[in-house]
């Protein structure tokens, strides 16, 4: 690697305030906002508005498609318009 020319890495904290949760973890975002974490240490704090502590997806609160039931109104539209065969 060249020198000087890469960003600082070193551990940052996340903060999912909709979720209350925090990470720390490695990163080169830079913030001017610390905080103590639980090892006693300050660290830099980079606000997050979603994290896996919050996504729908992570969480299970994320609503299943019914996939069948669209390919059933997709093929009912394309038999009335003459493109598809039943």
């Amino acid at each position: 690697m060249k020198k000087n020319i890469h960003p600082e890495y070193r551990p940052v904290v996340f903060r999912d305030a909709s979720a209350g949760q925090s990470f720390l973890t490695n990163s080169t975002c830079t913030s001017s906002t610390t905080m103590t974490w639980e090892d006693g240490k300050e660290y830099p704090v980079i606000d997050v508005d979603v994290s896996s502590a919050s996504h729908p997806f992570h969480t299970g609160r994320a609503a299943v498609r019914d996939a069948a039931g669209r390919v059933a109104r997709f093929r009912q539209r394309y038999v009335r318009a003459g493109v598809l065969t039943a």
